[in-house]
């Protein structure tokens, strides 16, 4: 056999099937991500594509400390599918203000956000290369109720 034909046999059998995220719940504080161990509670799971590259991605909000912020908050991690395995693209800290929750809307990654004087803001970010880049507000200096329904919409 042609050895072209042997390698694109090889690349659809290896890519040609769809490649799904499968978030299974262990118990409150541990998750698998497919093969991926999340051992922390988990409040978000979006897919979609975060880095614009054409495969889906999976987005996961945890809560959980970091060493540069060690109060407990929620976190955003990213997810690339290699070979049907769960890989970090992206295991973030901090976007920008104090994370509540998030959606993928329209290739972009929407925040609602708390500040330190007790006021909301929504705000899109980005992929850029090596994690999440601000985009820009839709809403910001409100209160809760206007920001969920901003962040809603």
């Amino acid at each position: 056999m042609n050895r072209w034909l042997i390698l694109l046999l090889w690349l659809f059998c290896t890519y040609g099937e769809a490649q799904t995220f499968e978030l299974r719940k262990e118990h409150d504080s541990l998750y698998w991500l497919n093969d991926w161990r999340l051992p922390y509670p988990v409040y978000q799971f979006q897919i979609g594509d975060v880095d614009g590259d054409g495969s889906e991605d999976a987005m996961v909000g945890v809560i959980k400390s970091t060493r540069f912020y060690p109060e407990k908050g929620r976190r955003l991690f990213i997810f690339k599918q290699v070979n049907k395995k769960a890989r970090p693209l992206w295991m973030g800290s901090k976007l920008g203000g104090i994370l509540e929750d998030f959606r993928y809307k329209d290739g972009k990654i929407r925040a609602l956000e708390s500040t330190t004087d007790s006021l909301y803001v929504v705000s899109d970010y980005q992929w850029d290369s090596f994690g999440m880049k601000f985009d820009h507000f839709i809403i910001k200096g409100v209160d809760k109720e206007t920001a969920i329904k901003s962040f809603s919409q």
